[in-house]
């Protein structure tokens, strides 16, 4: 049994060595992120599949299934206020088992409708554990792991994305719709398992109660230039992502590439390069500074969108893997910037970074859906690239 937080003090933010058993607790971390967000874009893999389930355009479809990004817009941003009250291991593990909830109900959906809130609720569930393991993070880690703990975990979001999508387009294609959320709900629990057993003793939490009420803190976190502008760029990163891997699956089944179920999930090992470079965010960042850092990443992400528009689908996989490995490079280094920049209430902080991030999905989902019907997948790629240049004049703002 791995016991997180009980080497780790409170005052650990304040000291310049490395916490102990911190590689241990990075594969927890990573694999609780995994199982935390899992079913967020796994089910991108069969969204062609649930477009002629329900007999819809590509749009509806696609919204109905970011839908999700909306609960966790708003759960992101109420998590974040009532942050200084709630334990953080009773509630990251109370949001994983409910969770399971509304993944199982989406295999007998019986309308577009009935999706869609199912997927908002999952939304809740998946951004309220998220959110509370990122304020946990921000004050159990010190200032020196602080970058390679945020990174872990992003690494382990990343990683969600690509076995995520295998194994729902694996289950779909063999078992059948219903049986691949039904998988996933298992996967929550496990998730749910996870905590209990890892997290065992936290602080309390009236040990740490701000001066300040969380209200008067959100607001000083939108007064603070840097903070404003880091919450800017995770909207602008979540709007480019969502574009790219939302509605490039119809690209890929159309010609003259005309992949199949099966091909379509396999297409997701573009994601593999992101979870190896996404574990090294917090270092280079520390090195280069995160201005440059993000910069670098959303170039690397610019580079990729020409490609997705070529015939050929070596091209296209080569644009899916940089816009991937910059975007949540990108999404690594901002996280981490917000976590450290904070001198307080760092939940509120987190919360409002993470609504501000799923809300730039949201947004992405409507206004790119609304471009691909309409304009078709080159009107959707200039989208995402607009969407990558307001980030990269964000950066400009994240001044130490």
């Amino acid at each position: 049994m791995t016991d997180l937080s009980a080497p780790i003090k409170l005052d650990a933010m304040t000291m310049d060595g490395h916490s102990p058993g911190l590689a241990l607790r990075s594969l927890v971390i990573g694999l609780t992120a995994f199982l935390t967000v899992v079913d967020l874009f796994a089910t991108q893999a069969i969204l062609p599949s649930l477009t002629r389930h329900y007999g819809v355009m590509p749009a509806a479809m696609s919204f109905a299934v970011n839908a999700s990004t909306f609960g966790m817009a708003v759960a992101s941003l109420v998590v974040g206020f009532f942050s200084p009250h709630i334990n953080r291991r009773t509630g990251i593990l109370l949001s994983l088992t409910l969770l399971a909830i509304p993944t199982g109900l989406l295999a007998s959906a019986p309308n577009l409708a009935v999706f869609t809130a199912l997927r908002i609720a999952q939304g809740v569930c998946m951004a309220s554990a998220f959110a509370l393991t990122l304020a946990y993070l921000g004050e159990q880690c010190s200032a020196v792991d602080a970058g390679g703990t945020f990174a872990a975990y992003i690494t382990g979001n990343v990683a969600s994305n690509l076995v995520g999508r295998l194994i729902s387009a694996a289950v779909a294609d063999s078992l059948g719709l219903a049986w691949n959320f039904y998988v996933f709900a298992a996967l929550n629990l496990a998730g749910a398992a996870l905590v209990y057993f890892t997290i065992q003793r936290v602080q309390p939490m009236h040990a740490t109660m701000p001066a300040t009420s969380p209200l008067a803190a959100m607001i000083a976190h939108w007064r603070e230039p840097r903070l404003r502008a880091a919450f800017g760029i995770g909207f602008c990163i979540l709007f480019a992502f969502i574009g790219t891997f939302t509605f490039v699956n119809f690209v890929l089944v159309r010609p003259p590439l005309s992949l199949g179920m099966m091909d379509l999930g396999l297409v997701y090992f573009v994601f593999l390069p992101s979870v190896i470079t996404t574990l090294l965010a917090g270092r280079v960042a520390s090195r280069l500074g995160t201005r440059s850092t993000i910069w670098g990443s959303l170039a690397v992400a610019g580079l990729g969108l020409p490609l997705m528009l070529a015939p050929h689908l070596s091209e296209v996989l080569t644009g899916m893997i940089l816009v991937g490995v910059g975007t949540f490079f990108a999404q690594a280094a901002a996280t981490g910037f917000v976590g450290q920049t904070a001198a307080d209430n760092r939940g509120v902080a987190s919360g409002t970074y993470l609504a501000c991030y799923f809300s730039g999905g949201l947004v992405g989902t409507a206004v790119l859906g609304r471009l691909f019907d309409s304009f078709g997948w080159h009107a959707c790629v200039a989208g995402v690239g607009v969407a990558l240049a307001a980030a990269a004049l964000l950066t400009f703002a994240l001044k130490r």
